[in-house]
């Protein structure tokens, strides 16, 4: 269902941990552990999972709260690795990619309104039957 507002906005949180998974492979957070791959797959996942249930906006709110969960978590992480990350904070290369989660958390903030919008619109609905 492309034609509601919120897959949109569902559909641009789904694409900032695709671009946080391109531009972060220098991220070394704990050594070799690819954590933040893995965390960006379980974030694709949930996003493409609630993408497409639509039919059930329980769970849509409940997958975008997820991800908004692990987001949080991963801007703090990401945070972390900026500050001990060496070379100042005028080094030119730091501090795109706290910036990707953030907009996701932003974007499934506006999307669960617009889900919860839509519920209550069917409910009214149903009542009047």
């Amino acid at each position: 269902m492309l034609q509601r507002i919120q897959t949109i906005f569902i559909l641009l949180s789904l694409l900032a941990p695709v671009f946080l998974f391109i531009t972060a492979q220098d991220v070394d957070i704990f050594g070799t552990l690819p954590i933040l791959n893995a965390i960006c797959v379980v974030l694709i996942l949930a996003g493409a999972l609630s993408l497409f249930s639509y039919k059930n906006r329980k769970r849509q709110i409940l997958l975008n709260n997820f991800s908004i969960i692990i987001n949080v978590l991963l801007i703090g992480l990401l945070a972390y690795w900026l500050l001990n990350l060496s070379g100042g904070i005028a080094f030119p290369e730091k501090g795109i990619e706290p910036v990707f989660p953030l907009i996701a958390v932003i974007c499934l903030l506006i999307a669960n309104v617009y889900i919860k919008k839509d519920e209550r619109l069917v409910k009214s609905v149903d009542r009047l039957r």
